[in-house]
């Protein structure tokens, strides 16, 4: 899709940011850069909320097309980790190839220029639905992990805690013949393997034998309410809120939003592709998320 050249003129203080048309115009770097600087002028202090999008370059795939679409089946639903045992056998059998990818993953320079504007005090706070971590490796200090953190595990009884790479070790060491396997990598250490996992042994709580799990929150769960409450005061603190990196179709991430509406901030977006808030974003980029990054910091 071939990038527009075309300019818009300054904001004035009466006048609605640019939108896409229904036609989803790519924006070449240096206009998203920009419109993007010109948004932080106009609202210093930002929210920012990232998405999958942002650590694609990590190597870590994401979940959704151009158009909020599926990539691939939907990843495992929290109820059916907890009541079946097979779905958890599925699940740690994947995570032997999909964690490392994650695990070796280092941020990329979108990660960076996220930190940059944290440093120039133009991010009250980075909320984001990545549990890579990637935003803390960058540097950013204040981060809310909204989905959780995949690096660690928790005991689903006895709260029991332990760093992931424990657990991907005793998994390895149950089930050896796991180690012939080949697969593409998919979305928060999963992997596209689709074999016979009936044999596979799953490494349980060593402290009450319990049902061990990422502490991530899977699709079906719910975010624990006081991250979502400090996300909510940050927003309502800052000038508005900056989507990066997201296509905002799950609920926990689109209700900021709409929050933002709530409390009369604007709501600007940079995404490779559609957003569910296209109805209500000020401004709507689409555009590469890491060369509009950096063409903005350089007019900041």
């Amino acid at each position: 899709m071939p990038e527009t050249t075309h300019r818009t003129r300054p904001f004035s203080s009466n006048q609605r940011l640019p939108e896409l048309s229904e036609a989803l115009v790519l924006h070449g770097p240096e206009q998203a850069g920009e419109l993007l600087a010109e948004f932080i002028h106009r609202y210093p202090k930002l929210m920012i909320l990232t998405g999958a999008g942002v650590s694609t370059d990590s190597g870590i795939p994401d979940y959704r097309d151009g158009d909020g679409a599926w990539k691939r089946k939907q990843p495992v639903q929290h109820r059916d980790f907890m009541e079946s045992f097979e779905t958890r056998q599925r699940y740690w059998g994947r995570s032997l190839i999909g964690w490392p990818v994650m695990r070796n993953a280092t941020p990329n320079p979108s990660h960076y220029y996220i930190a940059d504007l944290e440093l120039r005090n133009h991010a009250s706070l980075v909320v984001t639905q990545n549990v890579d971590r990637l935003h803390q490796k960058a540097g950013t200090r204040g981060v809310c992990d909204l989905h959780g953190r995949a690096d660690e595990v928790v005991c689903m009884s006895c709260g029991y805690r332990c760093p992931r790479d424990d657990v991907h070790a005793r998994c390895a060491g149950l089930n050896p013949d796991f180690g012939q396997y080949k697969a593409d990598t998919a979305p928060d250490g999963d992997a596209d393997l689709d074999v016979d996992f009936s044999g596979f042994q799953l490494a349980d709580c060593p402290r009450c034998s319990g049902i061990l799990k990422p502490d991530v929150v899977f699709f079906g769960d719910y975010v624990p309410k006081q991250r979502v409450q400090s996300a909510i005061e940050a927003l309502n603190a800052s000038d508005g809120l900056l989507v990066i990196g997201s296509s905002l179709m799950v609920y926990s991430g689109f209700r900021f939003c709409r929050y933002a509406k709530e409390f009369g901030k604007p709501v600007a977006t940079l995404n490779l592709g559609r957003t569910r808030a296209e109805e209500l974003a000020d401004l709507k980029l689409n555009a590469r998320i890491g060369e509009a990054l950096e063409a903005s910091l350089r007019r900041l």
